[in-house]
């Protein structure tokens, strides 16, 4: 009996230590922002200098007009790139899943905009945006087009950030669809084909409901960085012009550089902490529910395929 409760237990002794490193290295950062977020604090201070003053932070923020209009763009952003790049990566994926002369090399192509880093990716495109030098202007002149103006007009510059995200990261979602969409059973396709279903209606009623528990990760994953987005901002407008492109984590790290205060971009930080989780724990339910009907239309398809 004695033995057999050792042999239970060493599984998790021998994992305790990375997961006790793993538990500080996450929660006790995450603990100090919730707790810096209650705080009147300044980079002049030690966070036990500060004083307490509670939701005070919080309430702040209600109140803050830039800090909603930054929340409403991050939301507009993160809903176009993510929505705009998961029909191109999906759609790239089902034209490229095929044997064509070549298509190793236009594979490679297609993922080399995410291996640049964002700031080089943000100075790329601002040279491109310049007003006078910028090849886009420069085509728009030449073919006798008045120019754009790309980072000094609030609406262009909005749509000028989102084509930079786009052209960046829709490689992130063409790699992982494709790689789902060859790893589908081939027997559900064959099946398909003996029935006499399309092209369309093997990717509608087949591929894509196979592929959706991958397709919803994929999602997941690109909705926490697109809230999270940065380095291309910074460098294309720097939130500007006014406020049009200050998504929520330039103005955290605003507040908490230029404006000195840091408490309030701690309790900015846990709203879009927040906000993330809500995305992420109902993408799982959803996932959850996505991965019980996959798993019985494979099933059914083995079936018909036997």
């Amino acid at each position: 009996m004695q033995t057999a409760n050792v042999n239970r237990l060493t599984p998790y002794l021998f994992l305790a230590p990375a997961g006790i490193i793993m538990a500080v290295a996450l929660l006790y950062p995450i603990g100090y922002m919730i707790y810096a977020s209650f705080l009147d604090w300044n980079p002049s201070q030690r966070i036990g200098e500060a004083e307490f003053i509670g939701l005070r932070n919080y309430l702040n923020l209600l109140g803050d007009a830039a800090f909603r209009e930054s929340f409403w763009v991050t939301l507009k952003f993160a809903a176009i790139v993510v929505t705009v790049e998961m029909l191109l990566g999906v759609g790239l994926a089902l034209l490229l899943d095929r044997n064509i002369r070549g298509m190793s090399l236009l594979r490679t192509l297609f993922i080399l905009p995410m291996m640049i880093a964002p700031v080089v990716v943000g100075l790329m495109w601002r040279y491109m945006y310049h007003p006078t030098v910028g090849i886009f202007n420069r085509t728009l002149k030449s073919l006798g087009l008045e120019p754009i103006p790309w980072l000094s007009d609030g609406n262009w510059a909005f749509a000028s950030v989102i084509i930079a995200d786009i052209w960046q990261w829709t490689p992130f979602i063409f790699i992982l669809s494709l790689a789902a969409l060859q790893s589908l059973p081939q027997s559900a396709m064959e099946a398909s084909r003996i029935d006499g279903a399309t092209g369309w209606q093997q990717i509608i009623h087949i591929k894509l409901p196979l592929m959706m528990p991958v397709l919803i990760v994929t999602l997941l994953l690109r909705l926490i960085d697109a809230f999270k987005v940065l380095e291309v901002i910074l460098v294309l407008t720097n939130g500007g012009p006014g406020l049009s492109t200050e998504i929520l984590s330039l103005r955290i790290s605003r507040t908490a550089s230029e404006f000195r205060e840091l408490g309030e971009a701690a309790a900015m930080s846990n709203v879009l902490l927040i906000l993330l989780m809500i995305l992420t724990f109902a993408m799982f339910a959803y996932s959850k529910a996505v991965e019980i009907r996959t798993a019985r239309l494979r099933a059914a398809a083995e079936e018909t395929a036997i």
